[in-house]
């Protein structure tokens, strides 16, 4: 049997963009996972920001 290769998949965590030029206290996280295989670079979703009350772009952190 051939030998298990690392494991694609990766927990990320997102945080909002607009959340730090807001000047409001707090921050806005998501913890999701991603595919390092297809997605190497990193990656940007449009969550909601419940500090913001509004979607807006949350980017991969490292």
């Amino acid at each position: 049997m051939a030998k298990k290769s690392k494991e694609a998949r990766v927990q990320v965590i997102m945080e909002c963009t607009e959340h730090k030029t807001s000047g409001m206290p707090g921050t806005s996280r998501y913890i999701t996972t991603k595919n390092k295989k297809n997605t190497p670079e990193r990656l940007e979703l449009k969550k909601y920001n419940p500090i913001l009350k509004k979607m807006t772009v949350h980017r991969e952190i490292k």
